[in-house]
């Protein structure tokens, strides 16, 4: 009986996405999904620079 809790069918999956379309309005959802993907980016982002910084800190503490 509580395994069928968690887990969730594409039914299911369906109607919340209808809901969470009459809700919001497919306007409001495009905004919200170019955020979230700008947002991933710009992690994305930080996380390439941050160890390209972390492996030219050894490469230059290995030259000292």
């Amino acid at each position: 009986m509580f395994a069928q809790i968690g887990s969730l069918g594409w039914p299911e999956l369906l109607i919340i996405l209808v809901i969470v379309l009459l809700v919001f309005g497919v306007g409001r959802i495009s905004r919200v999904g170019s955020e979230l993907g700008k947002g991933i980016q710009a992690f994305r982002t930080g996380m390439q620079d941050a160890k390209e910084e972390a492996t030219g800190d050894e490469a230059t503490e290995e030259a000292a």
